[in-house]
């Protein structure tokens, strides 16, 4: 896993100052609200907050929010930002300190690329959701996801410890985890990073649903709801006489709604 330090926190957010980051981010956003669709009050959960931008953004959404984030750098800049305004965490994507279908939303937004299993972060993003999931990753079949790995080959980058990713990957590890659902994918930023501090009326035109060569990729896909009756509370069968003067265990039993 790819721990951000004080340096690597600060220039993420500096980059969302320039003309291209923030025409990029306001492209990014339009895209994920348009797949997650968050309803006022719902709780959100965002794996990977970084310095917490995307948790204000679904906060101004109406969401009450969560972040769960690796790096105290990162932790500390979302603090400022945030305020008593959410509630964060430190800890990994990995193993989730949350119970089972506690959010209405669970997303993972660029940060899928720097964890070390990503089939067990998706499971886990599963599990404490009740409602849908949203994953946005950086797209392996993208100009820009081109320009970054070329990039790394002559200079360190962060980029050199990501991992980029295909939309045949994300479904297949989606599918694997949940078995067969709805998934709905697309993916924004076509051109050459060098064509955003101007020219962007191409980017505007360009299809978005389905399309498998935008720099950002994301899917989303709703998650059942499981009811969980558990009558061995206290960690002990209790003791019922049975037929043949066995004891009846005791049942777990999970109930699809």
């Amino acid at each position: 896993m790819v721990i951000f330090n004080e340096k690597m926190a600060g220039s993420y957010d500096e980059w969302f100052q320039t003309s291209a980051g923030r025409y990029i981010d306001r492209r990014e956003k339009e895209f994920i609200l348009s797949l997650v669709a968050p309803k006022e009050g719902e709780r959100l959960l965002d794996v990977g907050c970084g310095t917490g931008d995307h948790l204000l953004f679904f906060r101004r959404n109406g969401c009450d929010v969560t972040g769960l984030e690796p790096s105290s750098s990162m932790l500390d800049i979302a603090r400022k930002k945030l305020g008593q305004r959410a509630e964060l965490r430190m800890g990994k994507a990995e193993d989730l300190p949350f119970s089972d279908n506690e959010f209405d939303i669970v997303t993972i937004i660029t940060s899928l690329e720097f964890m070390d299993d990503c089939e067990k972060a998706v499971c886990e993003a599963i599990r404490v959701c009740r409602g849908r999931v949203f994953i946005g990753v950086l797209n392996k079949y993208s100009i820009i996801g081109t320009q970054r790995k070329v990039k790394g080959i002559f200079s360190q980058s962060t980029y050199n410890r990501a991992r980029f990713f295909g939309i045949g990957e994300m479904k297949y590890m989606v599918r694997k985890a949940l078995g067969t659902t709805d998934i709905r994918w697309g993916s924004v930023i076509f051109l050459p990073l060098g064509c955003y501090s101007s020219a962007v009326g191409l980017e505007e035109i360009i299809p978005v649903n389905r399309n498998p060569f935008g720099a950002f990729l994301g899917l989303s896909f709703p998650v059942v709801f499981i009811h969980k009756t558990i009558q061995d509370v206290i960690k002990s069968s209790v003791m019922v006489e049975a037929k043949g003067g066995r004891k009846a265990p005791s049942a777990v039993r999970e109930i699809k709604k």
